[in-house]
């Protein structure tokens, strides 16, 4: 059962919104400042702790980092004191966390019985692998300014390999992935390389853009993004060429079919695309179009047609750049 729902009560940018989502791909979009990247936060904490059974306030404090690690600082600011709500559901069982306003108090609870593990990933906007070398022990002894995400993708990419052998749907995104690298990923010691027959090159050489499709590549490989499992991509465009959005949406699609829940939020108008022109009928895919209410409240508007997303700050971007393009052509016809 993947994530279905979540709903936030006076929790960071949110004062009060429930999302439901699709069991296949969910595309967050809209202006800075709307919540897309603290929604896949708050999504992904509970996904660890379905796996894990921590606690899921204290999770959700280690993912966001308020200051002093204080769970009051995630309440949504108001003038009286208040208590902030995230409830995420698979199904029918509940994660729920509370935060009192003013306090550092806070609790996490577990609602119903489910066997059943919820493997996820979070890929953060900022690459992490190139300096990977000494982070985690490093982050196990210090108090350093980092999201538990950091942590946890690391843990995640050095995993070896299953011992079940590769299906063709994953040998074909590997297949497609190194198509673009260049190679296939290697480890040694606690490096990553890019490798292929002319050698290895470490990570710390290799454009930024390579090593986030290196990291993607990785994951697929160790079996972390197999059935049933969640992956989480914050600006997948981040450093990438446009040429490449094409065969990251190509992949997401097929992990789709394999049975991941993907999430991502973008500001670019091709990833959205390049979604909406390769996606078929039977593909199950929401776009979440996050903005601001007459209110000046957080409001969510989901569809499943690129058509229909409202209000779409990427498009309105074009259109005025369309149009003042027009201006400008028309304007030197005219002199």
């Amino acid at each position: 059962m993947p994530v279905t729902k979540i709903k936030l009560e006076n929790f960071t940018a949110f004062k009060d919104l429930e999302v439901e989502f699709s069991p296949g791909i969910n595309a967050l979009v809209g202006a800075n400042g709307t919540g897309k990247t603290h929604l896949m936060k708050a999504c992904y904490a509970a996904c660890d702790v379905f796996k894990t059974g921590d606690n899921f306030a204290q999770k959700l404090i280690g993912v966001f980092l308020p200051s002093g690690r204080s769970g009051g600082r995630l309440v949504h600011r108001r003038d009286e004191e208040t208590q902030g709500i995230v409830q995420v559901y698979r199904g029918t069982l509940l994660l729920e966390a509370t935060f009192k306003d003013r306090s550092t108090s806070s609790t996490g609870v577990k609602v119903g019985e489910d066997d059943s593990p919820l493997e996820s990933v979070y890929i953060p906007v900022k690459e992490v692998l190139a300096n990977a070398p000494g982070f985690l022990s490093l982050y196990s002894a210090r108090e350093v300014h980092f999201e538990e995400v950091y942590e946890d993708i690391l843990l995640r990419v050095y995993l070896p390999a299953l011992r079940e052998p590769i299906d063709k749907a994953h040998e074909r995104m590997l297949n497609n992935l190194e198509n673009v690298i260049g190679g296939s990923v290697s480890v040694s010691g606690e490096e990553f390389f890019l490798s292929n027959e002319h050698g290895d090159l470490e990570f710390s050489l290799l454009a930024e853009g390579w090593r986030k499709l290196g990291l993607l590549w990785l994951l697929i490989r160790n079996g972390t993004l197999r059935d049933g499992s969640v992956l989480f991509w914050d600006e997948p465009e981040a450093n990438l060429n446009p040429k490449m959005f094409r065969v990251v949406i190509e992949v997401l699609l097929e992990l789709q079919r394999a049975g991941v829940q993907v999430f991502f939020a973008t500001h670019n108008y091709v990833i959205l695309k390049e979604l909406d022109l390769q996606m078929k009928e039977e593909n199950a895919v929401a776009f979440h179009s996050l903005y601001r209410d007459e209110d000046g409240e957080i409001a969510c508007h989901t569809t499943n047609r690129y058509l229909d997303i409202s209000p779409n700050a990427i498009d309105e971007a074009f259109d005025d750049l369309y149009d003042r393009e027009i201006e400008r052509s028309l304007g030197g016809l005219n002199g």
